[in-house]
């Protein structure tokens, strides 16, 4: 059927008003030139870096910088992709694996934000714990690389075949509260972050660099998906009925919880132990608890007293995370807030 020449130019009219607004779905930075990326404490200049040219960060006092991408202050859930590189400038005989990353969902001053970095130096250490820090998820306030290992070990870390002075293609796939790393178009992701723990559900893409380096970034591609409908902020009072999935079985019990601002307290009682007195804080709907028990002889071991921990997200009437009881079992834990 032919199109009335008058309705074809009114088609055109409309497409072409709707184009811009699908496009923006999508925003390619090249990074060919430093216009826009600006940071106290670093400079942003453009070099050739084997073969390519890109942006530069180097820093001129020691620390961490985070260069915020302009335009991108509203991403929540989508796709991150860029080719990124390391040349270390510290002089010989020091340890520097290298960092360089990531960060999304940051807040301008970079109070908080949720963060991807690389250490490519780790990646070939002779010790195998050394190696298996090559590649890191934190998290700004409070949850940095320390905290993490040290509490939950192994669980925010992994290794990768990575190199120094080498281009490497990362993908950051963002979904409500988990995100997952993808190196050199690999099809299965190097880690998995289920329970993101920055302040923000929402915020920019910004440019991670070290002193003692020069961190290069080419061809960052924000491509924003509709996001997942979860919000912050739900109450952890309440009676829940709690699963905790273990490599050394499955925990059910029942946690009575009152909050008094940050403050969480309570009791739990099941698998572990009855009556046993919970702590814990609350953040905007985050929560870390722990409580004291006993494992039980039939679970394999030696019996004896524990501490169980739980960290992770209420939403609405559920909640999942990490879970832990020390030096015992490590899974995760789900929850349903009982009526």
């Amino acid at each position: 059927m032919r199109t009335h020449p008058i309705l074809a130019l009114i088609l055109a009219c409309l497409v072409a008003r709707v184009a811009p607004a699908a496009a923006q779905q999508t925003q390619n930075f090249p990074l060919t030139d430093p216009q826009g990326l600006t940071a106290s404490g670093v400079t942003v200049d453009t070099a050739e870096f084997l073969n390519r040219k890109a942006v530069r960060l180097v820093h001129a006092q020691a620390g961490e910088t985070i260069v915020m991408l302009p335009g991108t202050a509203d991403f929540q859930d989508g796709t991150i992709e860029a080719d990124v590189a390391v040349k270390i400038t510290t002089p010989p005989g020091v340890r520097m694996p290298g960092f360089l990353g990531i960060a999304f969902r940051a807040r301008p001053d970079a109070s908080s934000f949720d963060l991807f970095y690389l250490r490519p130096g780790n990646s070939t250490a002779v010790d195998q714990a050394m190696r298996n820090h090559a590649v890191q998820y934190s998290a700004a306030p409070g949850h940095g690389w320390y905290e993490l290992r040290r509490n939950w070990p192994w669980v925010y870390e992994s290794h990768a075949d990575l190199k120094l002075d080498a281009w490497t293609h990362v993908k950051i796939e963002v979904a409500g509260r988990t995100a997952r790393l993808y190196l050199n178009n690999a099809t299965q992701p190097t880690l998995i972050v289920d329970g993101l723990k920055g302040l923000d559900l929402r915020g920019s893409v910004g440019l991670y660099g070290f002193s003692g380096e020069e961190a290069y970034f080419s061809n960052v591609r924000v491509t924003r998906a509709p996001p997942l409908p979860v919000t912050n902020g739900s109450d952890a009072a309440g009676t829940w009925a709690v699963k905790l999935a273990t490599d050394a079985g499955v925990y059910d019990g029942a946690l009575q919880l009152r909050r008094e601002g940050r403050r969480v307290s309570g009791t739990w009682s099941g698998a572990l132990g009855e009556n046993r007195p919970v702590i814990g804080t609350w953040r905007d709907g985050y929560i870390e608890l722990s409580f004291p028990g006993a494992w039980p002889k039939e679970a394999g071991g030696t019996p004896g007293p524990v501490v169980t921990r739980l960290a992770g997200w209420i939403d609405g009437t559920t909640g999942n995370g990490r879970g832990t009881i020390e030096m015992r079992a490590d899974g995760l834990w789900t929850a349903t807030r009982k009526p």
